[in-house]
This record gives structure tokens, C-alpha cells and sequence, in this order.
């Protein structure tokens, strides 16, 4: 973890980073790898205090450095999952229904006695309606996650899940929180953030996302990892696994995703890889199908891969290397080794 003398104290225990570097390794003690373009965005928005929007493919770690980053703050998570149909009930807030109608008879004989005063029903429920039954107020509101995260008297990280999931209507809704940090209940009038929440938004660009939006962020595209980062984020996550085993995996999963398959490996389930290869030995000679039942989830993809590997394969015959069958098996030795050896190669030569 990071030491207290690298960061600033805020309330609640909180920290505050001062620089990007210092949020680097903040991160890192949570086992998140950043690279240097990010961590700098990062700082920025926090310093800012201004909405962080990470827009990528799945599985690049987007939602996961919002995670890391409460973590490493010491600040509490609240996460918005979005999704087709969300509305203001689920993301804002709404009444509690069946509390309020039992507080309305409890008080239902008292409201009778004193209505019976007066002498017809206009002039009794237009007492009524001056009336203060007390049904509105904070005590009946049941706060959804974008109210919670104003609410919250301790610093938060707000996650925004997917926003790209929702249409440009929801993202209205949430335009007051982002720009104002406040929300507006008609009933009980505007709430005020009661702390500074640090808010993270994710898109897997499946959408276009709306100006309006986007003018209140700080915006920054996240792409998969180089070989070599993605190595080290396998090693930090997964570090019973073997050097040689997370080169292989990574080289693989760099390989596949050059590919036009409908799903790109994700960066997590190339850790799961590397943790089935070093479980799996250098002998099995269905390594490298079994691997690909962690890192291609489409039987198309998978039929693809599987011609690419071929085609691969028939090259390294022609040279004089080992031979891969087409369902990605081998009659000999390690199959990655043969079909990926080149990472592992590159491995062996840095001991």
C-alpha cells in the first residue's frame, strides 16, 4: 500500500494523491498496473473534480481502476450498472410506498377526529391539504446509487457502469449530478453533495455518447496493454504462475486479438489463462484448445482461432517445427510451446 507521506489527508480518512506517480504505485499496491497517460488523466479529474470517462472495448480494465482506485483511497464504492431501461427510480431514487401509506394509518384516526370539525368536505380537505402528514421527507426516501453517492457524508467513489448500455435520456438525468454534484427531489427540494465523491463512468463504446455529457468529463480511451504491461498486470494478479507460462498466455491472447472475432480476449481472462497453463504443465497436449476455452467464448471464434493456429502451423512445419493438429492438439511436446513459443523463447533468453 501506499505510504501515508505520499499522500494528502482528507476527511474521513480519505487520501488524496498528489501526484501521478504516487497514484501509480497507490494503485499498484491494489494490484492494478496503470500506465503513465492514464495515471496522469486520473490525477487530473481527481484534483479536478471533475467526472472521469473511459471509454474502450470490454475487458480493459475499466471498471476495475474505478474499483482500485476507491481501494486506494480508502473510499467507500458505490457502483451504478447500467442498462437497457434503466430509469430515475433505479438510478436516483424513489419513495418508499408501502412505509409511507403505513405511516398515513397510524396517523388516520387523529386525521379523522380533527377533520370532523369542520362542517362539509371542501372546507375539510382544504384543511387536509394545508396539513403536514410528514410522507415527504428524507426519512421515506430510498436513496438509489447517484443519490446515495451525494448523500454519502464520507468521500466516494461513484462508478457509472456501462453508460453506453442506457439512451441519451438517462444520461439527462444524471447531468445535474456530474456537473453540479447535487440532485433535485421536487418534494423536498435540492440536495447538495455532502462530500466531493470522485465519479468514474465506463463505456465499451457500443454508443455514441452525447456532447452534453462528454463536455463535463475529463474523457480518456482505454486500449488493451502492450505485451509487456500485460505480463506484469498477469504477474501482479497471478503470481504463482510462471514467467515463461504468463508469456505464453499473453502472446496468445495478443495473437487472438488481431483476429476479427466477435469478442476480444479480456485482460481478465488471460489471467484465468495463465492461471489454467501453469495448472495444465508444459506436457498436456491439449493445452492450448483447453486455453482457448478461457480466452474464446463464440464457436465461431473459436473455429476461427483454430484456422489461424493452423495456418500458423503450417508455416513452423515448413521450417521444420513441431506439428499442431487443427483441433489445436499436438503429438508432441507442449502445445503452446509450439504454436506460442516465441514469448517463451524471449523468456528463457532474459534468465
Amino acid at each position: 500500500m501506499t505510504e501515508l507521506a505520499d499522500v494528502s489527508q482528507t476527511d474521513s480518512d480519505a487520501l488524496a494523491f498528489d501526484d501521478p506517480e504516487c497514484l501509480a504505485e497507490a494503485l499498484r499496491g491494489e494490484g492494478y498496473v496503470i500506465d503513465r497517460n492514464l495515471s496522469v488523466v486520473v490525477h487530473l479529474a481527481t484534483v479536478l473534480g471533475r467526472p472521469l470517462l473511459l471509454e474502450g472495448p470490454a475487458g480493459v480494465g475499466k471498471t476495475e481502476l474505478a474499483k482500485s482506485l476507491a481501494a486506494a483511497s480508502g473510499r467507500r464504492l458505490i457502483r451504478l450498472q447500467c442498462y437497457e431501461g434503466l430509469d430515475d427510480a433505479r438510478a436516483l431514487y424513489e419513495w418508499d410506498y408501502a412505509r409511507q401509506l403505513l405511516h398515513v394509518q397510524m396517523l388516520r384516526d387523529r386525521i379523522t377526529a380533527e377533520l370532523s370539525a369542520f362542517e362539509d368536505l371542501s372546507s375539510a380537505s382544504a384543511a387536509l391539504a394545508r396539513t403536514n402528514v410528514g410522507v415527504f421527507t428524507e426519512e421515506f426516501l430510498v436513496a438509489r446509487p447517484l443519490l446515495a453517492a451525494i448523500l454519502s457524508p464520507e468521500p466516494v467513489v461513484l462508478l457509472i457502469d456501462e453508460i453506453d448500455r442506457t439512451d441519451e435520456a438517462m444520461e439527462a438525468v444524471m447531468l445535474e449530478v456530474l456537473a453540479e454534484r447535487q440532485v433535485t427531489i421536487p418534494e423536498l427540494g435540492t440536495f447538495t453533495a455532502r462530500s466531493e465523491p470522485w465519479i468514474v463512468l465506463t463505456s465499451n463504446d457500443t454508443r455514441e455518447l452525447s456532447a452534453a455529457l462528454k463536455r463535463r468529463c475529463v474523457h480518456f480511451s482505454v486500449e488493451y496493454p502492450d505485451a509487456a504491461r500485460e505480463r506484469e498486470i498477469v504477474a501482479s494478479r497471478a503470481p504463482e504462475v510462471e514467467e515463461a507460462a504468463v508469456a505464453d498466455v499473453v502472446e496468445l491472447a495478443g495473437r487472438l486479438r488481431k483476429l476479427p472475432l466477435r469478442k476480444s480476449p479480456s485482460i481478465a481472462e488471460v489471467i484465468d489463462a495463465a492461471r489454467a497453463a501453469s495448472i495444465l504443465g508444459d506436457d498436456s497436449t491439449e493445452r492450448t484448445r483447453a486455453l482457448l476455452s478461457l480466452l474464446v467464448k463464440f464457436g465461431a471464434d473459436v473455429d476461427t482461432a483454430l484456422e489461424h493456429l493452423s495456418s500458423d502451423n503450417a508455416s513452423t512445419c515448413a521450417r521444420g517445427g513441431p506439428e499442431i493438429a487443427a483441433d489445436g492438439s499436438s503429438p508432441r511436446g507442449s502445445v503452446t510451446s509450439a504454436a506460442f513459443g516465441a514469448g517463451r523463447a524471449r523468456s528463457s533468453s532474459r534468465r
